[in-house]
C-alpha cells in the first residue's frame, strides 16, 4: 500500500556517508531478510549492466527531436509536454517534492529514471492493466505493444559524468525500491551508487532488481541508447519509420517477452 502523498512528500531524506544505507532495508513478504553484501567492500564493475527506460510510442517523435530525454524538472522542457503522460499526478508531485539526500538536494524529478529490468514493477503494473498510484488509468488501461523499451548500459552514463569531475557527484544515483518511497536506499555518490547497484544485482532474487531505479541528473542524450525493444513487427516498422527522418540508426529489435505480463512471459521463455 503507498502512504498518503503528503505524508511521503514531507518526509525529507538524510544526507549519509556515500558507504552507509540510509535506512534498515524491508523484509520481503512471507520471508525474513537474505544477507546483504557489505557495501564496504571494494566497487565491482557493473558498467554491462543494462538500463530501461519506458515510454510510450507516441512520445518517440518528441524524443528524437529533442535529442534527449529530459528530466521531468528540467528546465530544458518548453510548452511541448511529453504526447502521453504515464506518470499520475500524485506520482509527479511526489518525486518533485522528494530530495535525494536533504532539504538542499535536487529532488527525484530532477533525474531522467530508469529500471534494471524489462520486468519491472511499474511496467509489469501496465502490462497486467493493474491499478497502480503510479500510474495513470490511461496508462495501465493502454495495449502495452503501443510501448517502446528503451535501452542503454550504466557504462553510457558513468561516461557523461566522470566520477573524478567534482559537480559530477551526485550525477548518477542508484535506489534499491521505488525512489519515492521512504524507506528506500540509495547511493548518492558514485562509489555508492555502483556498490548499492552490485548489492541489488546480487539480490535479484528478492525482487530489488524489479524495484531499483537507476537516476541520471536532467537529461540523457538519445545517441547513448542502444536498442529499442518493441513487441512486434508492426511497431517496428513504426519505429524504422519515425527514426528515419532523425538520423538515429538505433537498433529496433523484437521481443515480445518484454511486453507480456510476468505469467504468460514465463510460458514463453
Amino acid at each position: 500500500m503507498v502512504s498518503n502523498p503528503s505524508q511521503r512528500a514531507s518526509k525529507a531524506r538524510e544526507k549519509v556517508a556515500p558507504t552507509t544505507l540510509r535506512s534498515a532495508p524491508v523484509a520481503p513478504k512471507g520471508g525474513a531478510l537474505k544477507p546483504t553484501v557489505s557495501l564496504r567492500s571494494a566497487p565491482v564493475k557493473v558498467g554491462d549492466q543494462r538500463i530501461y527506460h519506458l515510454t510510450h510510442i507516441k512520445n518517440l517523435a518528441g524524443i528524437l527531436e529533442s535529442g534527449t530525454l529530459h528530466a521531468d524538472a528540467s528546465e530544458a522542457w518548453d510548452e511541448s509536454r511529453p504526447a502521453f503522460d504515464m506518470s499520475s499526478e500524485g506520482n509527479r508531485e511526489w518525486r518533485r517534492t522528494t530530495r535525494v539526500a536533504g532539504d538542499d538536494t535536487e529532488s527525484i524529478a530532477s533525474y531522467v529514471p530508469f529500471f534494471l529490468s524489462p520486468d519491472a514493477s511499474v511496467w509489469e503494473s501496465i502490462r497486467s492493466h493493474a491499478l497502480d498510484p503510479r500510474l495513470t488509468p490511461k496508462a495501465t488501461n493502454s495495449t502495452p505493444a503501443d510501448f517502446v523499451i528503451l535501452v542503454s548500459a550504466v557504462k553510457n552514463a558513468t561516461e557523461l559524468h566522470p566520477a573524478d569531475v567534482a559537480e559530477n557527484d551526485a550525477a548518477i544515483v542508484v535506489t534499491d525500491a521505488d525512489a519515492a518511497l521512504e524507506r528506500t536506499r540509495f547511493g548518492e555518490t558514485r562509489d555508492s551508487a555502483l556498490r548499492l547497484l552490485h548489492h541489488v544485482r546480487q539480490n535479484a532474487d528478492a525482487g530489488a532488481l524489479l524495484e531499483a531505479e537507476f537516476l541520471v541528473r536532467t537529461e540523457f542524450p538519445f545517441e547513448q541508447i542502444v536498442l529499442i525493444g518493441v513487441s512486434n513487427d508492426r511497431v517496428r516498422d513504426a519505429v524504422k519509420a519515425i527514426l528515419k527522418p532523425s538520423g538515429y540508426r538505433t537498433k529496433v529489435a523484437v521481443y515480445p517477452p518484454w511486453f507480456l505480463p510476468s505469467e504468460e512471459s514465463a510460458l514463453e521463455a
